[in-house]
């Protein structure tokens, strides 16, 4: 059945690469190294190399205390970190510096699969969250490169969705060297999918500490603005509109600080707001709506806000990392759809660090009212700390397994390239 899956997905390139180049309108990254989408690359070569692939912005900030900790493990191998999108190799750039070697990975064709991995030679992969590829999995088994699933999570949606193709996920999720899953849910849901090895090794986004020099400077920012912040964080298509339609219930004097998940749509929201930092770093003393055009700088936001909302979340996109809010001590509300992060939400509605709403309209009175309750800012802040530094160390359960993955290759046992 494999081979159907690469007959239709062969048919499927030069539709992908059209897109590719229709996307690189907006953001011109997608025209940039296209050949790399096809496994071929001018990259060197490294003798020792450790390759982790995330696949957009939060996969390639979650993987930094990962990355980081098995250079520490493993110094004299180099690490090259994979990605899909512009903006996640934007983030690699911004997050990793020339610490790394970065690339697109390539279309899951076994041709092109066989090209990046004669390539790069790789003694361990490793997948962020949930990036399985059939092919990807099955020539990393033929060329003997164990491959590990880190901080994965498996929704009750997803898990349907890989159910119904099973045929040709349940072979990819079995020749896994090694799963390592967020909680006890998803490992579950994992082993009823064909995964072998699981073992629950908790969120490496605990692991993750903010910036201090961003959480500062976001402090320093509000004390000038002067007034209640409101933050509208990691946005999505549509959602501005619908928690901005409600923004009368807020203070009068509140302003509404805007982050859309996504820069290509930094414009679009431009129209929504009154100022935005790339041009006036200060809003106006009588703005309402400031956007923050900026990447890399959520810390700062965070530090920024006195309530954050959540989102992705109040449509049914399974909502955004809540957790970088909780480090930086801000009170959180999320949305009712926050599957992709259930076991997180959960955690922090239990602990009294965050509200889930059921709407928008509702989103926005449980903001207005903890904009008006300091005591309750306070408390949820401390409470969002606490859990954070008590799930920390899923690092280095993780990098315990890489490590024994990449002791117990047997490099005798892979078939020779080609």
């Amino acid at each position: 059945m494999r081979r159907a899956y690469s007959a239709l997905l062969a048919l499927a390139v030069p539709i992908a690469m059209a897109r590719l180049w229709w996307r690189g309108r907006r953001e011109p990254g997608y025209r940039e190294h296209v050949a790399e989408r096809l496994g071929r690359y001018a990259l060197p070569r490294a003798e020792k190399l450790l390759w982790v692939h995330a696949v957009s912005v939060g996969e390639a900030r979650a993987a930094a205390p990962l990355v980081r900790a098995l250079q520490a493990a493993a110094p004299d191998h180099q690490v090259l970190l994979t990605c899909t999108t512009a903006s996640g190799r934007a983030t690699i750039k911004q997050v990793y510096g020339e610490s790394v070697l970065v690339a697109y990975l390539p279309y899951d064709t076994p041709a092109a699969v066989q090209r990046f991995l004669e390539h790069f030679r790789p003694r361990l992969g490793v997948l962020m969250e949930t990036e399985v590829w059939p092919n990807l999995v099955a020539g990393c088994a033929r060329h003997g490169v164990p491959l590990a699933l880190a901080n994965a999570r498996m929704s009750e949606k997803s898990a349907r969705g890989y159910a119904r193709v099973g045929f040709v996920s349940r072979p990819a999720f079995a020749a896994l060297a090694a799963v390592c899953a967020q909680s006890e849910a998803d490992a579950a849901r994992l082993r009823a999918l064909g995964a072998v090895r699981v073992e629950v090794t908790g969120n490496l986004k605990f692991d993750a500490t903010p910036d201090p020099q961003q959480l500062a400077a976001g402090a320093a920012w509000r004390s000038r603005v002067g007034r209640p912040v409101l933050l509208l964080a990691s946005t999505r298509d549509g959602e501005e509109q619908l928690l901005l339609g409600h923004a009368g219930v807020l203070p009068p004097e509140a302003l509404i600080v805007v982050v859309p998940r996504h820069p290509q749509r930094f414009d679009e929201v431009a129209a929504l707001a009154q100022s935005r930092r790339t041009r006036s770093p200060l809003p106006a003393p009588g703005a309402r709506v400031h956007l923050g055009d900026t990447m890399g700088e959520m810390a700062f936001y965070f530090a920024a806000a006195d309530v954050a909302v959540i989102g992705g979340s109040f449509a049914p996109l399974g909502g955004q990392n809540l957790i970088e809010a909780l480090a930086a001590g801000t009170p959180v509300v999320v949305g009712p759809s926050m599957y992709n992060f259930a076991e997180t939400t959960r955690l922090a509605l239990a602990a009294g660090a965050a509200l889930q709403a059921s709407d928008a309209a509702r989103a926005l009175r449980e903001a207005a009212s903890l904009l008006g309750d300091a005591p309750r800012r306070a408390a949820m802040a401390k409470a969002g700390r606490r859990l954070c530094a008590a799930h920390r160390g899923a690092t280095a359960r993780h990098v315990a397994l890489c490590l024994d993955l990449l002791r117990s290759r047997n490099p005798a046992t892979a078939r020779a390239p080609g």
